[in-house]
């Protein structure tokens, strides 16, 4: 499994807290990484340099061998609960289509 960050201008990651992002997702969705091409994580500040309540947004796109890509979205106070919501709502999807997969 590939996985692939991106961010708007407003935000900046730096090689430890890439490395954090990245351990956290491979932790995180280990189970299904057979099956994950590519994981493209496009972090963003809503309101720009401004500060604001739940404006911090993670789109999370998983990469499917042979499959149609699935995208989920979660906007929180700060990008690591973002990242965190995003991946508990990737998580029931994926385990919908594989799990169909192995009741077959």
């Amino acid at each position: 499994m590939i996985i692939q960050l991106n961010a708007d201008k407003n935000l900046t990651i730096h090689e430890e807290y890439r490395n954090k992002l990245e351990s956290l997702l491979t932790e995180e969705l280990s189970r299904y990484s057979d099956h994950i091409t590519r994981l493209e994580v496009h972090l963003s500040d809503e309101n720009g340099s401004k500060s604001g309540v739940n404006d911090k947004r993670c789109l999370l796109e998983a990469r499917l061998a042979g499959r149609k890509p699935i995208a989920v979205i979660d906007i929180a106070n700060t990008h690591d609960l973002s990242v965190i919501g995003a991946i508990s709502k990737l998580k029931p999807s994926l385990e919908t289509i594989f799990g169909r997969l192995r009741s077959h």
